[in-house]
């Protein structure tokens, strides 16, 4: 089956590269290794950028000094720098976007920080001091209401994150707290990345980790968040939200080349590609195949 319009434009760009981060968990060598790879691969459309610590940005560059590309055509690595100290952050991307300007060192280019914030005082602090030229990302927790964090991300010009799961069942936000961050964030236009347990592209019970007889648990697909979304921003509400976010029916979703349809509602491709640059932008995983292989066992290869 070739692959529709509809879920190229929802899907291009929209896997972020985190095999160091558990459940993978890579050394970094292989990591380095792969995201070269899928840079080379069919799938490339579907990838992001690599996401590195900022406490281990030097093994980084050692490990991909001979990968990163040399000539000043080349299109520079993409790098998501998870930040840690605020001030020491700023003056690691600097001195990084300074060296990997020159084809001998390799170009690749810190274009996104991300951070954490819980209070007012923290997420000012951690966007005030990035470097003026970065993107930032501020994972902020969402079992309360987001809607003050969120709007000042928003006034900040910063952008949102929010974590969709993790290793353990407890790591899994609970459905309507992922609705209501959606909703919140589409309503104050303040565009969002997701993190962690989005492997598979439908709600459904998965193992958790790699390990053989893993614990399983209950997690959101990366089409239902996506979609979400998009929907969301052409008005689905909050309960219709939810139970969009708990569909497992690949049947009940219309993947159309002239966009795509749910229980009613449809979004055509230039509203998806509008949503995908203002609203969803992206989302983490430690694997990049197993999205994109998942999605070619439900009869659309990448």
């Amino acid at each position: 089956m070739a692959l529709p319009q509809s879920l190229r434009t929802l899907l291009t760009g929209l896997i972020d590269y985190a095999g160091l981060f558990p459940p993978a968990r890579l050394e970094m060598p292989e990591a380095v290794e792969n995201f070269a790879a899928y840079r080379a691969g069919a799938r490339r459309w579907m990838l992001g950028r690599f996401v590195v610590p900022a406490s281990r940005l030097d093994e980084f560059e050692g490990a991909a000094a001979s990968r990163l590309p040399k000539t000043r055509d080349a299109e520079p690595w993409p790098i998501a720098l998870l930040g840690g100290d605020p001030v020491h952050d700023a003056e690691l991307i600097f001195a990084f976007n300074e060296r990997h300007a020159k084809t001998a060192v390799g170009r690749a280019v810190i274009d996104t920080l991300e951070v954490k914030a819980e209070t007012m005082d923290e997420l000012e602090l951690r966007v005030r001091s990035a470097p003026p030229d970065v993107t930032v990302y501020v994972e902020i927790p969402v079992a309360r209401d987001p809607t003050d964090l969120l709007s000042a991300i928003g006034n900040l010009g910063a952008r949102a994150k929010i974590r969709t799961g993790g290793i353990t069942p407890d790591a899994f936000p609970a459905t309507r707290d992922v609705a209501r961050f959606i909703r919140t964030a589409v309503d104050l236009g303040v565009p969002f990345k997701a993190t962690a347990g989005l492997h598979h592209p439908l709600r459904g019970s998965y193992a958790l980790t790699y390990e053989v007889g893993a614990e399983t648990g209950t997690m959101f697909g990366y089409l239902n968040v996506f979609l979400a979304a998009l929907l969301a921003a052409g008005g689905l509400q909050m309960d219709e939200i939810e139970l969009l976010l708990e569909e497992g029916d690949l049947a009940r979703i219309a993947f159309r080349e002239d966009g795509i349809a749910w229980a009613g509602h449809f979004a055509p491709v230039a509203d998806i590609e509008r949503a995908r640059a203002r609203v969803a932008l992206s989302f983490g995983s430690c694997s990049f195949t197993e999205p994109a292989e998942d999605l070619a066992a439900l009869g659309f290869p990448p």
